[in-house]
């Protein structure tokens, strides 16, 4: 016999082959012991398995058969063991069917036969009602808890944070939203994106964590689809933030999104939405689509307008990052009544826990570092950074300071003219252009940039594009190159520039994650620098700083430290950003004024221009020396902790001030 299947068929013997006969190929036998199944088993097995295929019918005979071959012989060894059981056989064969009957719930009872019949007819019916009855409620469960993890459920909450799409922004929005909800006593964040619930769970518990009192409900659906946005109920939703895509590509999406929650929530139920691009051809389209309580912000623009004021000041990062996240001291608006009348540095003044930066006028307009003569008029808040807004009081009496420690300002006279600059630029990304005009407009005229970049089409295009641009102000110049290889780097000598920036490649696809090649760029650049004579990457004026951008804030914590290292995470920063802005709209225009050319910006200035260092001076010496300056200090880094800062630091704190400590301040743009 050979086998197919389930079925035996007889083999043919093999016969010699006549003209135009194909030879029969027979396998060859299994090797080891096999048992052979007999013509009559295969026939029931084939019978058995064509039963089976008849549908539910069969299935319940053969069901109810295998049930019967089961009870009735255990029935009647119990009642064939029973010492109680009648003597005669048809009271034991009547026994027999009662014990079947009550356990297969078929009545059991005994008589004549239309009685048993019938009591067998009512028994399957009720058999079938409540076999029906439990399929149907198995069923809504089962179709529910599928619903549920499909993420498809409608959430029904008020007043929660909702938050649309899936990009490198989502573990750090996720993660400052929970933080931002700790002191409430509950707490709704609601994600909307076209992935599977289950994975999003997964990811959003590994990369946050525990989340305390504060519901993480994650619902499967595209943002662009109205009905998939009814989902997360967005009209009730206290702010809704719609998270920038990976690629500059895919902005166009994001302008969707905006368009489909307005046409979710409605004009009568506008929401607060905030919202990011990464290309600005999309920047008003988007503000037009999220309406008038929509803030949309430029990615790419905000990330090289930080990179350029890291490399001015190298260190500038850490305070961004320290203001903008939830865990330390960050920038709050509250009102102060009972400062009325009082002048900003008087107010100042009076604030022995906060730092105060600014004035947000009755109108809404913000002015950061004002003048100390300014007055505090009825209906004005305040900008503050303090731990929390609950944190800020007021003291009856000015905080005391050592005036024989504060330094006199220079007398205001022209600057002289600064020398010019080399910057070297190692990489290239959509990014680079903007950084490029940046520089241009904080560099001295005849500086001279110097750019590492493999000779790509979109490359040497966008080089000679914003050359034409910069113009005379800055002098840029195309060296075509591998920035990850040693000898590239090393032919342009990083010692003779006055700072270093390292650019990774746009991300793409399928391909190797950017922060690879970047991580390879520093450890040439760390392998340089240990050659240098004391161990550090030098130039003939001092210490070269070296400005890294990075996508995944991880990576930076493996990355090669060095002093004078400076790391810009823009998708971290952007996500702080705007869950600061979620949280207090007014921060809007603050966050403006800090990242606008010529505006009040934030700085880190040596201490010994504001006090006498290698004494004993409290930091409130420090802030009147800063406010006579017309500056608001907020900070310091210490000299020991190059990759630390403290921000808002009591007043009252005293300690002893190194020549190489930094001031961080809030003050005019130079």
């Amino acid at each position: 016999m050979r086998k197919q299947g389930n079925t035996a068929v007889p083999a043919q013997r093999s016969a010699a082959p006549g003209p135009g006969t194909d030879r029969a190929v027979v396998p060859p036998a299994p090797r080891g012991p096999a048992r052979r199944t007999g013509p009559v088993e295969a026939r029931l097995r084939y019978w058995f398995d064509t039963t089976l295929t008849r549908g539910t019918p069969a299935l319940v005979g053969w069901l109810a058969l295998a049930c019967l071959a089961l009870v009735v012989p255990v029935s009647a060894l119990l009642v064939w063991t029973d010492q109680r059981a009648p003597a005669t056989l048809s009271s034991r064969i009547a026994a027999v069917w009662r014990n079947t009957g009550q356990t297969l719930r078929l009545g059991g009872e005994v008589g004549p036969p239309l009685r048993v019949v019938l009591s067998v007819l009512l028994a399957l019916i009720a058999l079938f009602y409540v076999s029906t009855l439990v399929s149907l409620i198995t069923t809504g469960i089962t179709d529910k808890l599928l619903a549920l993890d499909r993420g498809h459920a409608r959430v029904l909450e008020s007043g929660h944070t909702v938050v649309l799409g899936w990009s490198e922004q989502i573990p750090t929005v996720v993660t400052e939203l929970v933080a931002a909800h700790a002191p409430r006593r509950r707490g709704v964040i609601t994600v909307l994106a076209d992935r599977g619930k289950a994975d999003m769970d997964e990811e959003l518990h590994a990369t946050v964590g525990a989340t305390g009192r504060t519901r993480l409900i994650c619902r499967s659906g595209r943002p662009t689809d109205p009905v998939a946005l009814a989902r997360v109920s967005p009209t009730t939703a206290e702010c809704v933030l719609v998270l920038p895509r990976d690629s500059p590509h895919d902005d166009a999406e994001v302008v969707k999104t905006l368009l489909s929650l307005s046409a979710a929530v409605g004009e009568e139920h506008p929401v607060r939405v905030v919202a990011a691009v990464r290309d600005d051809r999309y920047l008003s389209a988007a503000r037009l689509a999220g309406g008038p309580l929509s803030t949309v912000l430029d990615m790419d623009d905000i990330a090289a307008r930080l990179l350029v004021q890291c490399v001015r000041q190298p260190g500038l990062s850490l305070v961004h990052q320290e203001l903008l996240d939830f865990a330390g001291h960050e920038f709050h608006t509250l009102r102060a009544p009972g400062l009325t009348g009082l002048t900003f540095h008087e107010a100042n003044a009076v604030s022995p826990v906060s730092s105060l930066v600014g004035i947000v006028r009755e109108d809404g307009t913000v002015v950061l570092n004002p003048p100390g003569r300014t007055p505090i008029l009825d209906g004005d808040s305040l900008v503050v950074v303090a731990e929390d807004a609950g944190t800020t009081h007021w003291a009856a009496t000015p905080a005391p300071y050592d005036p024989t420690a504060i330094l006199p300002a220079p007398p205001t006279a022209s600057a002289p003219a600064a020398g010019t600059e080399r910057l070297l630029l190692l990489g290239w990304n959509r990014r680079a252009p903007r950084i490029v005009e940046h520089l241009s407009r904080h560099t001295p005229p005849g500086s001279v940039l110097d750019v590492v970049a493999e000779p790509r089409t979109a490359t040497v295009s966008g080089i000679r594009a914003v050359t034409e641009a910069v113009g005379h102000r800055l002098s840029v110049r195309h060296h075509p190159g591998d920035p990850t290889l040693r000898d590239t780097t090393d032919a342009l000598d990083p010692t003779g520039h006055d700072a270093v920036i390292v650019l990774g490649p746009d991300p793409r696809p399928g391909h190797e994650d950017p922060d690879d090649r970047t991580l390879v760029t520093l450890l040439h650049l760390r392998a340089r620098e240990r050659e240098q004579a004391g161990g550090r990457l030098r130039s003939a004026g001092g210490r070269v700083p070296v400005v890294t951008e990075m996508t995944d804030d991880r990576n930076r914590l493996i990355a090669p430290l060095a002093p004078g290292a400076d790391f810009v995470v823009s998708g971290r920063l952007i996500g702080l950003l705007m869950t600061q802005i979620s949280q207090n709209p007014r921060l809007t225009a603050v966050f403006e004024e800090l990242f606008a050319p010529g505006g009040a910006t934030l700085h880190l200035r040596p201490v010994g221009r504001y006090i006498t260092t290698g004494r004993d001076v409290s930091f409130a010496t420090v802030v009147e020396s800063a406010a006579r300056r017309g500056e608001c200090a907020l900070g310091y880094r210490a000299h020991g902790s190059p990759h630390d800062v403290s921000v808002n630091p009591p007043k009252s704190q005293v300690r002893s001030w190194h020549p190489d400590d930094r001031i961080v301040v809030v003050a005019p743009a130079e």
